[in-house]
């Protein structure tokens, strides 16, 4: 029998994306990213903060305690919790104001890959990038919308889908955390929605979120399906992370994007956040060093 996730917080985002936990303050971070706004909540799964910035983002990486590096639509910024405020580190697109981020996260040599589409997801628009030690390397180009950005735990390989149809994954060199390798074919599956957003435990096991499946689903390193946990009463699964203490609670994002009043009435809590306690834990992702 399958498992089943909780309600954790009923945030009910309109797009929830980009689920992170920051060890340093014990929260978990996610996004509404048609909203423009970043929000967090402790273990208690209280909110603790919303901050909304000038246009969409959609995943960010921890830099210190104190400080964060946001994907923001094209830009990556320094965010400060302190102050208040955001400073650019360095452009992304920033000459293609129809683009926006979307799906990210950090490689296991501390680089922040961070994908682009259209904001109206447009064939062939969007691309996925490297931010490491200053320097922006394009790693994949002509992408519809780029998801389940994730890395195997000893760096030496990264999944990618395009559009959700198929989770690909190519060789890295572990060094630099750039492909050393052409992309193959890894998984895909029928019948239980598209993939979004994934990310990868401690035994090297892909967790991928199902839009449209209501689900979240563990993928061996050998491309076979492991397990199903169940997202009750929400369709859009958009995006899992790792977190707590132990970093065994698996907490996943939602969304009510597209949704018609029908949907909305038959989902009241979809945009919301979920979790569920798992027995294997997921990795700590590196900070990023500007």
């Amino acid at each position: 029998m399958n498992r089943k996730a909780e309600l954790f917080v009923d945030s009910r985002c309109e797009l929830g994306e980009g689920p992170f936990w920051h060890p340093l303050l014990e929260r978990l971070f996610w996004f509404d990213i048609l909203n423009r706004t970043m929000l967090s909540a402790g273990t208690d799964g209280h909110i603790v903060d919303r901050i909304v910035f000038k246009d969409t983002v959609s995943a960010a990486a921890v830099i210190d305690r104190d400080t964060l590096a946001v994907a923001q639509s094209g830009t990556l910024l320094r965010y400060d919790f302190a102050s208040d405020t955001s400073t650019p580190i360095i452009g992304i697109e920033d000459d293609v104001p129809g683009n926006r981020t979307n799906d990210s996260r950090m490689d296991r040599a501390g680089g922040f890959w961070i994908g682009t589409m259209g904001r109206k997801a447009e064939p062939g628009v969007g691309g996925v990038y490297q931010y490491r030690a200053g320097k922006l390397t394009k790693v994949i180009e002509n992408i519809r919308i780029p998801n389940s950005i994730c890395f195997s735990p000893d760096g030496r390989t990264a999944y990618f889908t395009n559009s959700g149809k198929m989770i690909v994954k190519c060789t890295l060199d572990p060094e630099t955390g750039l492909p050393a390798g052409p992309w193959e074919d890894f998984y895909t599956m029928d019948g239980l929605g598209g993939a979004d957003g994934s990310v990868v435990d401690s035994e090297g096991f892909v967790w991928n979120a199902r839009w449209g499946g209501g689900a979240v689903i563990r993928i061996s390193p050998e491309g076979k399906l492991d397990q199903v946990i169940e997202v009750p009463g929400v369709t859009r699964v958009s995006c899992p992370a790792f977190g707590g203490k132990d970093m065994k609670t698996l907490y996943l994002t939602t969304a009510r994007e597209g949704m018609t009043p029908e949907e909305e009435e038959r989902e009241p809590t979809a945009g919301s956040v979920f979790a569920i306690d798992v027995d294997v834990p997921g990795l700590a992702e590196p900070f990023l060093k500007l």
